[in-house]
């Protein structure tokens, strides 16, 4: 199963890269944890995780071809 990463701001800046594809993950959590491993300084209490442009709270399983999205934090006025 193929994933696409897409990140944006801080979050860009820690992995240097704005997309990527990443497999070898069936869900969120693991993605996390394979994301931690990879970028130790990305904090995902902070940032929000959307599937398909669909920002998700809990632990979800992935589809061949999803596009995750990673948010930081933002504010705007």
């Amino acid at each position: 199963m193929k994933i696409n990463i897409l990140v944006f701001g801080k979050i860009s800046d820690i992995t240097k890269k704005v997309s990527w594809e990443i497999s070898g993950v069936i869900n969120t959590d693991e993605l996390k944890e394979k994301l931690s491993r990879d970028f130790p300084a990305l904090n995902f209490n902070t940032c929000a995780i959307a599937i398909n442009k669909e920002i998700i709270q809990k632990n979800t399983m992935f589809k061949n071809e999803d596009t995750v999205a990673l948010l930081p934090p933002y504010s705007g006025g």
